[in-house]
């Protein structure tokens, strides 16, 4: 098996987040120092907001009054499919007991955690489908309160279609904050009281590596990087589609990767004409972001056989990954690194991202090889519990002690011991040789 570039990238996401990366923690010690003055101070410094930070009920309803019926349709549309395919996923698990051997009995409870902090962006885009996104999946997780938070936007608060998208997602909060400060606030409970157990949603590379640097002080969803694509097509792909699909991925930023893997030469050949064509079809913001991208991620890779191109696709591990090839099964089967797979021309990421209903928060830099994305799962704890009678303990305790002193630890095996000598006193058990150093 061999593969071939014909474009190669000339940066990666890797080579442009070191910066980002001592910023984001000089952001968050000051935080952790000074709290919610430090907050405040970047608020204003950063994105001009100098109002409320949490925002009260009245003014969201008076943010979202105008908000077209057209409009408000097309949010709730959206936000139903994410939410039926996440109260789905939580359907797909279970709690359990069962039991391991006469008087052992063992569990599972399902339990979601208390605060979850979605961050929803507004850049270069206002990103209403991510507020839904997080939110909905949070919800049907049954996540009790649910902070939400975004940048202000052209200095009047959150965009009104986002707000309207929290609102009917059920965010329980919502905080005018944007940045590595709006990640700093939910995870050390400013300004609400609620630290947040969990920190999700998508954002730029400084809001990337500020949860990266609170992992373990609070859960995150993923590690993330700029957005992906990588689109898997052989001869009876469509090249305009397939270059249609790769700018419409591009277009997120300067820094988003669009990856091809194609059996097909002459389709490789005609994708790299169009896609410059299609970018300069785009308006300025668009044009200037896909193009940016383009020309220092894309990559062009012909294989020589299906299996090749599989193999460079797991590889890659792309956040977004569409098939245009024969036997879409096959596909199915075979591919095991992507963040979220469509599968045929008649779907594309774009679906996925706004309004098809699976979740479009997704691992990015190779972290699908061991991650999947934001799901009911990530809000949910899988807590296990036991319990047993003392006719199981009689069992279960010296093979305990005996384990516990082959591994040199003399009170793990002394609790067994206690067990024994109180249930079953006079009665002898091998309970291992006693650790004496």
């Amino acid at each position: 098996m061999a593969v071939e570039y014909l474009k190669k990238a000339a940066k990666t996401p890797e080579t442009e987040s070191a910066g980002a990366r001592e910023t984001a923690a000089r952001m968050l010690a000051d935080i952790a120092s000074r709290g919610e003055e430090a907050v405040r101070d970047y608020a204003a410094r950063l994105d001009g907001w100098t109002s409320d930070i949490v925002v009260a009920p009245d003014e969201i309803a008076r943010r979202i009054r105008d908000i077209s019926p057209s409009i408000r349709r097309d949010i709730d549309f959206a936000t139903e499919r994410v939410r039926r395919f996440a109260d789905a996923q939580r359907e797909s698990i279970r709690e359990f007991a069962t039991e391991l051997q006469p008087g052992l009995v063992a569990g599972q409870r399902l339990v979601p955690v208390n605060v979850a902090g979605c961050y929803v962006p507004t850049g270069r885009y206002a990103h209403i489908a991510s507020a839904y996104m997080s939110v909905a999946t949070a919800k049907a997780a049954g996540v009790p309160t649910v902070i939400a938070c975004s940048t202000p936007y052209q200095g009047q608060g959150i965009h009104p279609h986002v707000l309207y998208a929290m609102h009917v997602a059920g965010a329980d909060v919502v905080m005018t904050l944007g940045g590595v400060q709006a990640i700093g606030a939910m995870a050390y409970g400013l300004f609400t009281g609620r630290r947040a157990d969990i920190i999700v949603g998508p954002g730029n590379k400084y809001v990337a590596e500020a949860k990266r640097l609170l992992f373990g002080t609070v859960g995150i969803d993923v590690f993330a990087g700029p957005s992906e694509v990588a689109i898997i097509a052989d001869d009876t792909a469509d090249p305009a589609i397939v270059a249609s699909d790769l700018v419409g991925q591009a277009e997120h930023g300067h820094e988003s990767p669009a990856w091809l893997f194609t059996t097909s030469r002459a389709l490789a050949t005609d994708v790299l004409r169009r896609v410059p064509e299609r970018v300069a079809e785009l308006p300025p913001t668009a044009r200037d972001a896909a193009g940016c991208a383009w020309r220092d991620y894309g990559e062009v890779i012909v294989g020589d056989s299906p299996e090749a191109i599989a193999a460079e696709a797991d590889r890659h591990a792309p956040e977004h990954l569409e098939v245009h090839a024969r036997d879409l099964d096959w596909w199915l089967a075979r591919l095991t690194c992507y963040g979220s797979l469509f599968l045929g021309e008649e779907t594309t990421v774009a679906f996925g991202d706004k309004a098809s209903g699976p979740n479009h928060i997704l691992p990015t830099m190779g972290a699908a090889r061991y991650s999947a994305g934001l799901s009911v799962h990530k809000f949910m704890k899988p807590l296990t519990w036991q319990r047993m009678t003392r006719e199981a303990a009689e069992i279960i305790a010296p093979v305990t002690a005996r384990i516990s002193r082959l591994e040199g630890m003399e009170a793990h095996a002394r609790t067994a011991d206690d067990r024994l000598d109180k249930y079953f006193a006079g009665k002898r058990f091998d309970r291992g040789e006693p650790v004496q150093t």
